[in-house]
C-alpha cells in the first residue's frame, strides 16, 4: 500500500522545491512545517553516492533561528547549557537546550556571525516561538526572527571537490562547524563545513530565497564531473554513524530524554557560573548520574519492516527502555537501531526483544557508532 501527501498551502515550500520536481523527487516528508525530500526514487544509489562520491540535499526545512541586537549573546546562552563564551565569529558550536525540567528540546548547531547576530539551525520543533517566548520574559535587548535562509547541503567524500571548484581553495581550509559569509556570482551566503552525515561536507546557507533554483543548478553543474546527485539525509548512514535525531530519537512530547542520557554530559558546563535554563534540574540530574544510556542494537533475523515510531526494549517482557529507530544496513548485512536502555542493564544483557510489524524479535546491544 502507497500514500502520497498532499501538496497545499499550509506547508511551505523551500527555495529550492521546483528544482527538486523537476530533478525528479519521488517522496516527501514535513520537516519544521516545510517539505523536505526523502528520496528521488533510487535510495539504494542515492546511499552508495553519500558513500563514495556526492550528494546534493534541499535541507532548508533546517530552519534558522536568528537572535539578533544588543544582548543577542545573553540570549544564547541563556537558551544552552553549553558555555559560549570562547565562541569566536565564524565559528559553530552543536548546543544542547533543555527546558526547565531538564528535557532536551532540540540540538541546533549555533553559528556566530556577529558579536550582536547569531543563528540556531534547528531540528523538528519550534524553537523560534520558545526563544522569542524567554526573550521577552526575561527582558533581553534581542530581535528573535526567522530569517530568509535556505541551507542546500552537498555531502561525501568528493563534496571538498564540489566547493572548491564553486568557492576556491579556501574552502579545504575550514574546519568543522567553522563558516564564512561569501557570494557566488552575486548570490549571497554562509558557507559553513557541517551536515547531517559523517561523510564529511558542505552546508550552503542561501540568504536569498528567490534565487533557489539558481543556486542548485550551479552546485549541480560544478559537481556534474564527480558524478553529483540529488538525494536526502540518510537514515540508515545516520544510523550505522552514531548520529542523533531529534525527532526520531527523542521528543519531549511522547519520548522525553536528557542531556547526560544521549551522551551530551561533556556540553553542559555547570561550573562556569552562568545562568541558563534548567539550570537547577541539570544539576540534581548530575548528581543522581543518568538513568538510561544510549546504545546501538542489533535486531536478530533477516530484514524488517521498520515499525515507524518507537518501540518498547523489552527484558522478560518489562519495558526496560525503547528502540527509536531500526534499518538494514547493507554494510554490516543486518538490521540495526538504536535507542535508550536502563543503565545498569550491560552491553551483554540476554533475553532482550522488541515487538516488530512481522513478530517479536531479539536483539543484542552494542556500542555506538556501529560504523566509524
Amino acid at each position: 500500500m502507497s500514500f502520497q501527501i498532499a501538496i497545499g498551502p499550509n506547508i511551505r515550500k523551500s527555495a529550492y522545491f521546483d528544482a527538486t520536481v523537476r530533478d525528479g523527487v519521488r517522496s516527501f516528508s514535513v520537516y519544521n512545517h516545510m517539505y523536505i525530500p526523502v528520496h528521488f526514487g533510487h535510495p539504494d544509489s542515492e546511499y552508495d553516492r553519500l558513500l563514495s562520491g556526492v550528494v546534493m540535499w534541499d535541507v532548508a526545512a533546517q530552519r534558522q533561528v536568528e537572535l539578533r541586537g544588543p544582548q543577542a549573546s545573553q540570549l544564547a546562552q541563556y537558551l544552552t547549557p553549553r558555555n559560549l563564551s570562547g565562541t569566536r565569529v565564524g565559528q559553530g558550536r552543536y548546543v544542547p537546550l533543555c527546558d526547565h525540567a531538564g528535557r532536551l528540546i532540540n540540538d541546533p548547531v549555533l553559528l556566530k556571525l556577529a558579536e550582536d547576530r547569531y543563528w540556531l539551525s534547528v531540528a523538528d520543533s519550534d524553537i523560534h516561538l520558545w526563544a522569542a517566548a524567554i526573550a521577552a520574559e526575561r527582558g533581553f535587548d534581542v530581535a528573535v526572527c526567522e530569517p530568509d535562509v535556505s541551507p542546500l547541503a552537498i555531502q561525501g567524500p568528493q563534496a571538498v571537490e564540489v566547493a572548491t571548484a564553486l568557492f576556491g581553495d579556501w574552502v579545504r581550509e575550514l574546519r568543522y562547524f567553522g563558516f564564512r559569509e561569501t557570494t557566488l556570482d552575486g548570490i549571497p551566503l554562509v558557507l559553513a563545513r557541517s551536515g547531517w552525515s559523517k561523510q564529511d561536507g558542505y552546508e550552503l546557507y542561501l540568504m536569498d530565497s528567490r534565487r533557489g533554483t539558481e543556486l542548485w543548478d550551479r552546485v549541480k553543474a560544478a559537481g556534474a564531473p564527480h558524478g553529483i546527485g540529488p538525494g536526502a539525509p540518510n537514515d540508515i548512514e545516520r544510523l550505522e554513524s552514531g548520529l542523533i535525531s531529534y525527532g526520531a530519537d527523542m521528543r519531549v512530547q511522547t519520548h522525553p530524554v536528557t542531556p547526560y542520557e544521549m551522551g551530551f554530559g561533556p556540553l553542559i558546563d555547570l561550573a562556569a557560573g552562568h545562568d541558563f535554563i534548567g539550570r537547577a534540574a541539570l544539576q540534581a540530574l548530575a548528581a543522581a548520574g543518568p538513568a538510561r544510556r544510549r546504545v546501538g542494537i542489533f535486531v536478530e533475523g533477516p530484514e524488517a519492516s521498520p515499525p515507524g515510531h518507537p518501540v518498547d526494549l523489552l527484558l522478560a517482557g518489562t519495558a526496560v527502555g525503547f528502540v527509536s529507530e531500526i534499518a538494514y544496513s547493507r554494510r554490516l548485512d543486518r538490521v540495526i537501531g538504536v535507542g535508550l536502555v536502563q543503565a545498569d542493564i550491560g552491553d551483554g544483557a540476554e533475553g532482550l526483544t522488541i515487538a516488530l510489524p512481522d513478530g517479536r524479535r531479539p536483539v543484542r546491544l552494542t556500542g555506538l557508532p556501529f560504523i566509524k
